[in-house]
């Protein structure tokens, strides 16, 4: 049947007993497919590499006729150029979406990076990723949708409470505050993620390449003389001595806690008080080595006498075979008793830092002890060079100062 096809026509069209095309006269191959269901569509008939197909433009009346004969005659010229729409179509629905791409990620790139890494990557993308892209196709990601999204998180979000026992009423949500930091991080995790999605093929460019950084105020704490002696106080009238040497030997390497946590007798050379640190445990996956002081090395010793014969680990856990897992409470104690409620167990690594620099040491120096493998990581204690800076510069003005007096031209 061929007519002119109209929104009248398309209207009067009766449902029958099968389904049957009313063609349009003016676009050949197109026409409108009425199904014995009722349902009214647009479709368009042509053939390629002597196949005949047939191409669904849309539902009617979401579809009006002359949007769909415009639609059809674009196809129509794709198809003289050799493409085949019905096999994009299908393809664009095979397509990877983004819970896809986030799946690969998580079993592909992230065993690669260290475990606390790794366990915060999947976060991002379970809570903030996911919930807005998940179905998405990889390739529609635009810049702006990256940049809609970090916005989304740099403005922060009222924290749920946690559930109570049932005779205590919940606590209420937390105000939600920014958190820029946070926004810049899941950036970097899209930027690797879709770096790796151009080497799997799934897109051919990056939209978080370029994202929009937030400015970021890193935290410089550091311990004052005071303040460590009250520390090593509090430390040593503990009863928790484990927990203690854990802090202590922090302090004295400068390593992460997570680090000392999970060290093995078999990492330290007492004899050159070397401490090699496995890749598998520090955070840039490298081996770390480093040389310790000697009250490091009587701390390894002690720690020897203190575990069972056998055991790998320094500092044991409470699960047999396992490292010790949980200081939040024993950290809290000894901020409370040492008055330093603001301090972080991170920050007796910068006040490692802090010390390295009133010795004289070099930003290359402090990056080398520290395990970092930016500079720019280190930069950030820069500024705490100007005092032995200052104190040599003094030194000079002392020995010079018969020799070369100040003169008043007054």
């Amino acid at each position: 049947m061929n007519t002119r096809l109209t929104e009248r026509v398309v209207k009067a069209a009766e449902v029958g007993s099968r389904k049957y095309v009313i063609f349009d006269e003016d676009c050949a191959g197109f026409g409108l497919c009425v199904y014995e269901s009722g349902r009214k569509a647009f479709v368009l008939i042509y053939r390629t590499a002597g196949r005949q197909r047939r191409f669904t433009i849309g539902g009617w009346p979401a579809w009006s006729v002359t949007a769909a004969r415009d639609e059809a005659k674009r196809l129509k010229r794709e198809i003289d150029r050799g493409d085949d729409p019905l096999d994009e179509r299908k393809a664009a629905r095979g397509a990877p979406i983004v819970k896809d791409l986030a799946a690969r990620y998580i079993e592909e790139h992230l065993p690669k990076l260290a475990k606390t890494n790794a366990s915060d990557q999947i976060v991002m993308l379970e809570r903030l990723v996911l919930p807005h892209w998940g179905n998405r196709k990889v390739a529609d990601i635009t810049p702006h949708d990256v940049d809609k999204l970090l916005t989304w998180v740099a403005e922060g979000r009222a924290r749920p409470s946690k559930a109570q026992p049932k005779t205590k009423r919940k606590k209420p949500l937390q105000p939600s505050r920014p958190t820029p930091v946070r926004a810049n991080r899941v950036g970097e995790v899209l930027r690797k993620m879709f770096n790796l999605a151009i080497q799997w093929r799934m897109r051919t460019d990056n939209p978080a390449l370029g994202f929009r950084k937030r400015p970021e105020t890193a935290r410089d704490r550091f311990l004052s003389m005071e303040e460590i002696n009250r520390l090593a106080d509090a430390l040593a009238n503990d009863p928790d001595q484990r927990g203690a040497s854990i802090i202590r030997l922090c302090m004295l390497t400068g390593a992460r806690v997570g680090e000392v946590r999970t060290a093995t007798f078999d990492q330290f050379n007492l004899d050159l008080a070397i401490w090699t640190k496995q890749a598998a445990y520090t955070k840039q996956r490298r081996i770390h080595r480093i040389p310790i002081s000697p009250e490091a090395v009587a701390l390894v010793r002690l720690r020897r006498e203190a575990v069972p014969p056998g055991c790998p680990f320094l500092f044991p856990g409470d699960v047999e075979g396992q490292p010790v897992q949980e200081l939040k409470r024993f950290w809290a104690r000894m901020r409370e008793v040492a008055d330093i409620p603001d301090v972080r167990i991170h920050d007796l690594r910068h006040t490692f830092a802090s010390l390295l620099v009133s010795g004289g040491a070099s930003i290359e120096m402090i990056g080398k002890l520290l395990g970092h493998t930016q500079i720019g990581t280190t930069q950030r204690y820069a500024h705490l060079i100007e005092s032995p800076l200052r104190a040599g510069v003094n030194a000079v003005g002392e020995m010079l100062r018969p020799r070369l007096k100040v003169v008043d031209c007054g």
